[in-house]
Protein backbone atom coordinates (compact mmCIF):
# COMPACT_ATOMS: atom_id res chain seq x y z
CA UNK A 1 0.00 0.00 0.00
CA UNK A 2 1.29 3.34 -0.76
CA UNK A 3 -0.09 7.06 -0.85
CA UNK A 4 -0.74 9.32 -4.14
CA UNK A 5 2.67 10.81 -5.12
CA UNK A 6 0.11 13.07 -7.91
CA UNK A 7 -2.81 14.35 -7.76
CA UNK A 8 -4.42 15.57 -10.95
CA UNK A 9 -6.40 19.00 -10.76
CA UNK A 10 -10.09 18.88 -10.67
CA UNK A 11 -9.68 21.65 -13.60
CA UNK A 12 -7.20 19.97 -15.41
CA UNK A 13 -9.55 16.44 -15.38
CA UNK A 14 -12.05 18.74 -17.11
CA UNK A 15 -10.12 19.66 -19.42
CA UNK A 16 -8.58 16.61 -20.44
CA UNK A 17 -12.53 15.41 -20.76
CA UNK A 18 -13.40 18.88 -22.86
CA UNK A 19 -10.82 18.04 -25.37
CA UNK A 20 -10.89 14.07 -25.50
CA UNK A 21 -14.81 13.61 -25.70
CA UNK A 22 -17.50 14.91 -28.52
CA UNK A 23 -21.19 14.04 -29.17
CA UNK A 24 -21.65 10.67 -30.80
CA UNK A 25 -23.22 10.11 -33.77
CA UNK A 26 -26.73 11.22 -34.65
CA UNK A 27 -29.36 8.86 -35.17
CA UNK A 28 -33.11 9.05 -36.39
CA UNK A 29 -36.18 9.12 -33.98
CA UNK A 30 -40.06 8.96 -33.67
CA UNK A 31 -40.80 12.27 -33.00
CA UNK A 32 -42.86 11.11 -29.84
CA UNK A 33 -39.90 9.97 -28.46
CA UNK A 34 -37.98 12.71 -28.53
CA UNK A 35 -38.86 14.71 -25.96
CA UNK A 36 -35.68 16.18 -24.08
CA UNK A 37 -33.23 15.07 -27.10
CA UNK A 38 -30.70 17.29 -28.37
CA UNK A 39 -31.16 18.02 -31.81
CA UNK A 40 -28.15 16.97 -34.11
CA UNK A 41 -29.08 19.40 -36.80
CA UNK A 42 -31.44 22.54 -38.11
CA UNK A 43 -34.72 22.23 -38.78
CA UNK A 44 -36.14 24.19 -41.79
CA UNK A 45 -40.16 24.38 -42.44
CA UNK A 46 -41.06 23.45 -45.80
CA UNK A 47 -44.46 24.61 -44.94
CA UNK A 48 -46.03 28.10 -43.64
CA UNK A 49 -48.54 27.74 -40.26
CA UNK A 50 -50.63 28.44 -40.77
CA UNK A 51 -51.19 27.48 -44.28
CA UNK A 52 -53.78 29.89 -45.38
CA UNK A 53 -55.77 32.55 -44.50
CA UNK A 54 -57.44 32.22 -40.87
CA UNK A 55 -60.06 33.54 -38.40
CA UNK A 56 -59.00 34.48 -35.43
CA UNK A 57 -62.18 34.65 -33.70
CA UNK A 58 -65.53 33.15 -33.98
CA UNK A 59 -67.70 35.84 -36.11
CA UNK A 60 -68.39 36.81 -39.83
CA UNK A 61 -65.44 37.10 -42.27
CA UNK A 62 -66.82 40.20 -44.48
CA UNK A 63 -64.90 43.18 -46.68
CA UNK A 64 -63.61 45.64 -44.10
CA UNK A 65 -64.11 48.61 -45.81
CA UNK A 66 -67.78 48.41 -46.28
CA UNK A 67 -67.96 48.44 -42.43
CA UNK A 68 -66.74 51.96 -42.19
CA UNK A 69 -69.23 54.55 -40.39
CA UNK A 70 -70.89 51.77 -38.60
CA UNK A 71 -71.79 52.31 -34.78
CA UNK A 72 -74.75 51.58 -32.22
CA UNK A 73 -76.30 54.58 -33.65
CA UNK A 74 -75.58 53.66 -37.32
CA UNK A 75 -75.81 50.41 -38.06
CA UNK A 76 -74.88 48.58 -41.62
CA UNK A 77 -76.58 45.38 -42.22
CA UNK A 78 -74.71 43.01 -44.65
CA UNK A 79 -76.40 39.51 -46.36
CA UNK A 80 -75.38 36.00 -45.01
CA UNK A 81 -73.97 33.89 -47.51
CA UNK A 82 -72.89 30.87 -45.80
CA UNK A 83 -70.67 29.75 -42.86
CA UNK A 84 -66.78 28.61 -42.81
CA UNK A 85 -66.11 25.83 -40.43
CA UNK A 86 -62.62 24.64 -39.02
CA UNK A 87 -61.53 22.12 -42.47
CA UNK A 88 -64.23 23.22 -44.16
CA UNK A 89 -63.86 26.34 -46.39
CA UNK A 90 -67.00 28.13 -47.81
CA UNK A 91 -67.34 26.96 -51.34
CA UNK A 92 -67.92 30.43 -53.12
CA UNK A 93 -66.70 34.18 -52.98
CA UNK A 94 -67.62 37.16 -51.40
CA UNK A 95 -69.42 39.84 -53.12
CA UNK A 96 -69.97 43.38 -52.24
CA UNK A 97 -72.59 43.86 -49.06
CA UNK A 98 -72.30 40.22 -48.26
CA UNK A 99 -70.53 38.30 -45.01
CA UNK A 100 -70.07 34.49 -44.30
CA UNK A 101 -70.00 33.37 -40.87
CA UNK A 102 -67.16 31.60 -39.66
CA UNK A 103 -65.61 29.82 -36.52
CA UNK A 104 -62.10 30.46 -35.55
CA UNK A 105 -59.72 28.45 -37.18
CA UNK A 106 -61.60 28.65 -40.22
CA UNK A 107 -60.00 29.69 -43.78
CA UNK A 108 -60.99 33.28 -44.90
CA UNK A 109 -63.25 33.09 -47.76
CA UNK A 110 -62.06 34.48 -51.29
CA UNK A 111 -63.03 38.45 -51.31
CA UNK A 112 -63.10 38.77 -47.55
CA UNK A 113 -60.12 40.41 -45.48
CA UNK A 114 -61.34 41.00 -42.08
CA UNK A 115 -63.22 39.02 -39.48
CA UNK A 116 -66.61 40.78 -37.34
CA UNK A 117 -66.73 39.58 -34.21
CA UNK A 118 -69.88 37.91 -32.70
CA UNK A 119 -70.51 40.18 -29.85
CA UNK A 120 -70.62 43.33 -32.45
CA UNK A 121 -73.17 41.49 -34.27
CA UNK A 122 -76.97 40.46 -34.67
CA UNK A 123 -77.82 38.14 -36.98
CA UNK A 124 -81.81 37.56 -38.24
CA UNK A 125 -83.52 36.46 -41.29
CA UNK A 126 -80.65 36.06 -43.15
CA UNK A 127 -78.91 39.53 -42.57
CA UNK A 128 -76.01 40.72 -40.23
CA UNK A 129 -76.43 44.09 -38.11
CA UNK A 130 -73.36 45.35 -38.19
CA UNK A 131 -72.51 48.10 -35.24
CA UNK A 132 -68.74 48.41 -35.25
CA UNK A 133 -65.61 49.39 -37.75
CA UNK A 134 -63.76 46.28 -38.92
CA UNK A 135 -60.32 47.73 -40.70
CA UNK A 136 -58.98 45.20 -43.29
CA UNK A 137 -56.99 42.55 -41.55
CA UNK A 138 -58.75 42.51 -38.58
CA UNK A 139 -58.65 39.21 -36.29
CA UNK A 140 -57.37 37.93 -39.20
CA UNK A 141 -54.35 35.31 -39.23
CA UNK A 142 -52.33 35.45 -41.72
CA UNK A 143 -50.64 32.49 -43.65
CA UNK A 144 -47.17 32.13 -42.32
CA UNK A 145 -47.24 34.42 -39.55
CA UNK A 146 -46.48 32.16 -37.66
CA UNK A 147 -43.66 30.17 -39.67
CA UNK A 148 -42.87 31.07 -43.06
CA UNK A 149 -41.55 28.43 -45.66
CA UNK A 150 -37.45 28.09 -45.63
CA UNK A 151 -37.39 29.62 -41.88
CA UNK A 152 -35.30 27.85 -39.32
CA UNK A 153 -37.22 26.57 -36.72
CA UNK A 154 -35.08 24.82 -34.09
CA UNK A 155 -30.82 24.95 -34.18
CA UNK A 156 -28.11 22.01 -33.82
CA UNK A 157 -27.90 21.79 -29.89
CA UNK A 158 -31.52 22.48 -28.55
CA UNK A 159 -32.64 20.16 -26.12
CA UNK A 160 -36.07 18.97 -27.81
CA UNK A 161 -38.71 20.61 -25.24
CA UNK A 162 -42.51 19.49 -25.46
CA UNK A 163 -43.52 22.72 -26.86
CA UNK A 164 -40.81 22.43 -29.66
CA UNK A 165 -42.22 18.41 -30.50
CA UNK A 166 -45.71 20.90 -30.77
CA UNK A 167 -43.87 22.97 -33.43
CA UNK A 168 -42.68 19.99 -35.33
CA UNK A 169 -45.81 18.63 -35.41
CA UNK A 170 -47.17 21.41 -37.39
CA UNK A 171 -44.85 21.84 -40.15
CA UNK A 172 -45.54 18.13 -40.84
CA UNK A 173 -42.22 16.48 -38.79
CA UNK A 174 -42.50 13.18 -38.07
CA UNK A 175 -38.89 11.94 -37.32
CA UNK A 176 -35.89 13.95 -36.22
CA UNK A 177 -32.01 13.63 -36.05
CA UNK A 178 -30.95 13.61 -32.60
CA UNK A 179 -27.61 13.51 -30.85
CA UNK A 180 -27.14 9.45 -29.88
CA UNK A 181 -27.41 9.09 -26.20
CA UNK A 182 -24.44 7.50 -24.59
CA UNK A 183 -24.65 4.07 -22.81
CA UNK A 184 -23.05 3.27 -19.81
CA UNK A 185 -21.86 -0.02 -18.32
CA UNK A 186 -21.63 -0.02 -14.64
CA UNK A 187 -19.56 -2.32 -12.35
CA UNK A 188 -19.39 -2.09 -8.69
CA UNK A 189 -16.69 -4.13 -7.42
CA UNK A 190 -16.27 -5.30 -3.43
CA UNK A 191 -16.00 -8.63 -1.68
CA UNK A 192 -17.99 -7.02 1.53
CA UNK A 193 -21.08 -6.24 -1.27
CA UNK A 194 -24.48 -7.59 -1.18
CA UNK A 195 -27.48 -7.56 -4.17
CA UNK A 196 -29.41 -4.40 -4.30
CA UNK A 197 -32.73 -5.36 -2.12
CA UNK A 198 -30.81 -7.34 0.07
CA UNK A 199 -30.34 -6.85 3.65
CA UNK A 200 -27.15 -6.06 5.38
CA UNK A 201 -25.70 -9.04 7.42
CA UNK A 202 -22.88 -9.94 9.37
CA UNK A 203 -19.95 -7.54 8.07
CA UNK A 204 -21.47 -7.20 4.44
CA UNK A 205 -23.12 -4.09 3.21
CA UNK A 206 -25.65 -3.66 0.45
CA UNK A 207 -24.87 -1.93 -2.43
CA UNK A 208 -26.09 1.16 -2.76
CA UNK A 209 -23.67 3.09 -5.68
CA UNK A 210 -25.24 1.02 -8.49
CA UNK A 211 -28.95 2.32 -8.01
CA UNK A 212 -27.84 5.77 -7.19
CA UNK A 213 -25.13 6.06 -9.84
CA UNK A 214 -27.86 4.71 -12.86
CA UNK A 215 -30.41 7.26 -11.70
CA UNK A 216 -27.78 9.95 -12.30
CA UNK A 217 -26.94 8.26 -15.49
CA UNK A 218 -30.66 8.76 -16.65
CA UNK A 219 -30.97 12.06 -15.03
CA UNK A 220 -27.83 13.04 -17.45
CA UNK A 221 -29.63 11.34 -20.47
CA UNK A 222 -27.64 8.85 -20.93
CA UNK A 223 -29.05 5.26 -20.95
CA UNK A 224 -27.72 2.74 -17.79
CA UNK A 225 -27.35 -0.87 -17.89
CA UNK A 226 -27.99 -3.37 -15.28
CA UNK A 227 -25.12 -3.15 -12.83
CA UNK A 228 -22.43 -6.40 -12.54
CA UNK A 229 -21.33 -7.03 -8.94
CA UNK A 230 -17.74 -8.14 -8.74
CA UNK A 231 -15.21 -9.26 -6.52
CA UNK A 232 -11.75 -7.66 -5.45
CA UNK A 233 -10.05 -9.93 -7.83
CA UNK A 234 -7.88 -8.48 -10.51
CA UNK A 235 -9.06 -10.95 -13.24
CA UNK A 236 -12.51 -10.66 -12.67
CA UNK A 237 -12.16 -6.84 -12.33
CA UNK A 238 -10.42 -6.77 -15.81
CA UNK A 239 -12.86 -9.30 -17.36
CA UNK A 240 -15.84 -7.05 -16.43
CA UNK A 241 -13.91 -3.79 -17.99
CA UNK A 242 -13.19 -5.66 -21.35
CA UNK A 243 -16.52 -7.35 -21.56
CA UNK A 244 -18.19 -3.78 -21.48
CA UNK A 245 -19.83 -2.45 -24.46
CA UNK A 246 -21.14 1.09 -23.70
CA UNK A 247 -19.88 4.58 -24.55
CA UNK A 248 -18.52 4.91 -21.11
CA UNK A 249 -17.81 2.43 -17.91
CA UNK A 250 -17.81 3.13 -14.61
CA UNK A 251 -16.34 1.03 -12.23
CA UNK A 252 -17.45 2.05 -8.71
CA UNK A 253 -14.71 0.48 -5.90
CA UNK A 254 -11.18 -0.63 -5.71
CA UNK A 255 -9.47 2.78 -7.29
CA UNK A 256 -7.60 3.78 -4.93
CA UNK A 257 -3.78 2.22 -3.89
CA UNK A 258 -4.78 -0.55 -1.52
CA UNK A 259 -4.08 -4.09 -1.89
CA UNK A 260 -7.29 -4.70 -2.94
CA UNK A 261 -7.73 -1.59 -5.28
CA UNK A 262 -7.44 -3.81 -8.54
CA UNK A 263 -9.37 -1.35 -11.13
CA UNK A 264 -6.71 0.96 -12.05
CA UNK A 265 -4.52 -1.64 -13.12
CA UNK A 266 -6.69 -2.54 -16.08
CA UNK A 267 -6.69 0.94 -18.09
CA UNK A 268 -2.58 1.45 -17.49
CA UNK A 269 -2.11 -2.10 -18.45
CA UNK A 270 -4.81 -2.30 -21.87
CA UNK A 271 -5.11 1.20 -21.91
CA UNK A 272 -4.65 4.58 -21.13
CA UNK A 273 -4.44 5.20 -16.93
CA UNK A 274 -4.78 9.41 -17.71
CA UNK A 275 -5.68 10.47 -14.34
CA UNK A 276 -5.11 8.38 -10.70
CA UNK A 277 -5.68 10.37 -7.59
CA UNK A 278 -7.50 14.12 -7.52
CA UNK A 279 -7.10 17.20 -5.11
CA UNK A 280 -10.56 16.35 -4.26
CA UNK A 281 -11.98 15.87 -0.92
CA UNK A 282 -14.01 13.24 -0.83
CA UNK A 283 -13.44 11.24 -4.01
CA UNK A 284 -9.34 11.91 -4.08
CA UNK A 285 -9.28 8.43 -5.54
CA UNK A 286 -10.75 9.04 -8.86
CA UNK A 287 -9.52 7.93 -11.95
CA UNK A 288 -9.82 8.09 -15.58
CA UNK A 289 -8.98 6.22 -18.61
CA UNK A 290 -9.59 5.08 -22.01
CA UNK A 291 -9.88 2.00 -23.71
CA UNK A 292 -10.27 2.02 -27.32
CA UNK A 293 -10.92 5.64 -27.03
CA UNK A 294 -14.11 5.19 -24.27
CA UNK A 295 -13.84 6.80 -20.99
CA UNK A 296 -13.89 4.68 -18.01
CA UNK A 297 -14.13 6.11 -14.86
CA UNK A 298 -12.80 4.68 -11.05
CA UNK A 299 -14.93 5.97 -8.77
CA UNK A 300 -14.72 5.62 -5.33
CA UNK A 301 -16.47 2.54 -3.13
CA UNK A 302 -17.36 5.39 -0.55
CA UNK A 303 -20.93 6.47 -1.44
CA UNK A 304 -19.93 10.70 -0.81
CA UNK A 305 -17.28 9.95 -2.86
CA UNK A 306 -18.99 8.12 -5.32
CA UNK A 307 -21.19 11.36 -6.04
CA UNK A 308 -19.23 13.65 -5.39
CA UNK A 309 -16.68 12.13 -8.56
CA UNK A 310 -19.88 11.89 -10.70
CA UNK A 311 -20.95 14.91 -10.57
CA UNK A 312 -17.47 16.55 -11.14
CA UNK A 313 -16.16 14.31 -14.03
CA UNK A 314 -18.51 10.99 -14.82
CA UNK A 315 -21.62 13.21 -15.16
CA UNK A 316 -20.23 16.18 -17.78
CA UNK A 317 -18.82 13.30 -19.88
CA UNK A 318 -22.36 11.79 -20.60
CA UNK A 319 -23.60 14.72 -20.76
CA UNK A 320 -20.61 15.61 -23.19
CA UNK A 321 -21.30 12.39 -25.38
CA UNK A 322 -24.69 12.92 -25.60
CA UNK A 323 -24.25 16.88 -27.20
CA UNK A 324 -25.37 18.63 -24.01
CA UNK A 325 -23.06 21.15 -21.99
CA UNK A 326 -20.22 20.07 -19.31
CA UNK A 327 -21.76 22.24 -16.66
CA UNK A 328 -23.29 20.88 -13.64
CA UNK A 329 -26.57 20.10 -14.08
CA UNK A 330 -27.47 21.42 -10.60
CA UNK A 331 -29.89 24.67 -10.02
CA UNK A 332 -27.67 27.26 -7.78
CA UNK A 333 -27.80 30.52 -5.91
CA UNK A 334 -25.65 32.88 -4.37
CA UNK A 335 -26.00 32.67 -0.54
CA UNK A 336 -24.33 34.42 2.49
CA UNK A 337 -23.16 31.57 5.14
CA UNK A 338 -24.21 31.47 8.72
CA UNK A 339 -21.02 29.78 9.87
CA UNK A 340 -17.25 29.51 8.30
CA UNK A 341 -16.43 26.68 5.80
CA UNK A 342 -12.68 25.83 6.62
CA UNK A 343 -10.62 23.91 3.86
CA UNK A 344 -7.27 23.46 3.00
CA UNK A 345 -5.21 25.57 0.02
CA UNK A 346 -4.19 22.86 -3.11
CA UNK A 347 -7.20 20.83 -3.00
CA UNK A 348 -11.09 21.48 -4.24
CA UNK A 349 -13.66 20.55 -1.05
CA UNK A 350 -17.04 18.97 -1.80
CA UNK A 351 -18.90 20.47 0.99
CA UNK A 352 -22.19 19.64 1.96
CA UNK A 353 -24.75 22.33 3.34
CA UNK A 354 -28.35 23.34 4.13
CA UNK A 355 -29.89 26.59 3.95
CA UNK A 356 -31.91 27.86 6.84
CA UNK A 357 -33.19 31.33 6.17
CA UNK A 358 -31.67 32.64 3.65
CA UNK A 359 -28.05 31.75 4.93
CA UNK A 360 -25.53 28.32 4.48
CA UNK A 361 -24.47 26.12 6.91
CA UNK A 362 -21.74 23.17 6.49
CA UNK A 363 -23.49 19.99 7.51
CA UNK A 364 -20.28 18.25 6.94
CA UNK A 365 -17.10 18.20 5.80
CA UNK A 366 -15.95 14.76 6.22
CA UNK A 367 -17.44 10.99 6.54
CA UNK A 368 -17.14 9.93 3.10
CA UNK A 369 -19.18 7.07 3.68
CA UNK A 370 -22.12 8.55 5.04
CA UNK A 371 -24.44 8.62 2.07
CA UNK A 372 -27.25 9.92 4.40
CA UNK A 373 -25.90 13.45 4.68
CA UNK A 374 -26.87 14.11 1.54
CA UNK A 375 -30.35 13.77 2.11
CA UNK A 376 -30.40 15.68 4.77
CA UNK A 377 -28.27 18.30 2.51
CA UNK A 378 -30.21 21.34 0.42
CA UNK A 379 -27.01 20.93 -1.73
CA UNK A 380 -23.44 21.47 -1.76
CA UNK A 381 -20.62 24.69 -2.07
CA UNK A 382 -17.23 23.46 -3.84
CA UNK A 383 -14.44 25.69 -2.43
CA UNK A 384 -11.93 26.56 -4.98
CA UNK A 385 -8.26 24.95 -4.50
CA UNK A 386 -6.82 28.37 -3.72
CA UNK A 387 -9.11 29.10 -0.89
CA UNK A 388 -8.87 28.11 3.17
CA UNK A 389 -12.46 28.18 2.84
CA UNK A 390 -14.77 30.76 3.75
CA UNK A 391 -15.58 33.14 6.80
CA UNK A 392 -19.27 33.66 8.23
CA UNK A 393 -20.95 36.61 6.47
CA UNK A 394 -19.51 35.54 3.56
CA UNK A 395 -21.31 34.60 0.18
CA UNK A 396 -20.63 31.26 -1.55
CA UNK A 397 -22.19 29.34 -4.54
CA UNK A 398 -24.75 26.77 -3.07
CA UNK A 399 -25.54 23.79 -6.15
CA UNK A 400 -28.78 22.53 -4.55
CA UNK A 401 -29.45 18.17 -4.93
CA UNK A 402 -33.14 19.47 -5.74
CA UNK A 403 -33.90 20.87 -9.02
CA UNK A 404 -37.04 22.20 -7.63
CA UNK A 405 -35.72 24.16 -5.02
CA UNK A 406 -35.19 27.80 -6.29
CA UNK A 407 -34.52 31.62 -4.63
CA UNK A 408 -37.00 33.89 -3.66
CA UNK A 409 -35.32 37.03 -5.48
CA UNK A 410 -34.43 40.01 -3.29
CA UNK A 411 -35.33 38.04 -0.43
CA UNK A 412 -32.06 36.13 -0.07
CA UNK A 413 -33.36 33.17 1.06
CA UNK A 414 -35.03 29.64 -0.36
CA UNK A 415 -38.37 28.60 -0.45
CA UNK A 416 -39.05 24.94 -2.31
CA UNK A 417 -41.32 24.66 -4.80
CA UNK A 418 -43.95 21.90 -4.81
Amino acid sequence: MRGFQDRSEVADVIGLLNSRLAALPAETIDLHLAAHRVLAADVRSEAAVPGFHRAAMDGYALRGSETFGASPYGPLELEVIGVALPGRAFAGSLGPGQAVRIMTGAPIPEGADAVLQAEAAEEADGRVRVTESVPPGRHVGRRGEDIEPGSRVLQTGRVLRPQDLGVLASIGVGRVFVVRQPTVALIVTGDELLPCGSRPEDYRIVDSNSVMLAALVCRDSGIAGVARLVPDQYDAVKSAILDADADVTMVSGGSSVGQEDPAPRVPAEVGELCVHGVALRPASPTGLGFLKGRPVFLLPGNPVSCLCAYDLFAGPAIRRLGGRSLALRYRSQTLPLARKITSAVGRVDYVRVIVNDGRVEPLAVSGASMLSTTTRADGFVLVPRDSEGAAAGESVQVYFYDEHQAACHGTGTVSRCH
